[in-house]
């Protein structure tokens, strides 16, 4: 499913028009990238976590020239899904 499947899903179970589905959707999208960004956590019970991870410096290898390359430390985000979820899926 992409983005357009979703909006049109999300259009057709709340019985709302596609735009107010589109705003809707690029609202929470929004809201999860900034709190991620502040370092803190969405939690949506029964579906999962939301978390802003961090990565740290490591050294790497260029596959096609074989060189040590450096990789620096990143944030990174992170899923943790909800029972409810895992359960909907078995």
């Amino acid at each position: 499913m992409n983005k357009t499947e979703l909006v049109d899903f999300i259009a057709q179970d709340a019985d709302i028009t596609k735009a107010v589905a589109a705003r809707a959707l690029e609202s929470t999208i929004e809201a999860i990238k900034i709190t991620l960004g502040r370092g803190d956590s969405v939690s949506l019970v029964g579906f999962g976590t939301f978390a802003a991870g961090k990565r740290e410096a490591r050294t790497g290898r260029n596959p096609r020239t074989g060189a040590s390359i450096k990789i620096e430390a990143a944030k990174v985000p992170k899923f943790r899904p909800g029972k409810a979820l895992k359960d909907a899926l078995n």
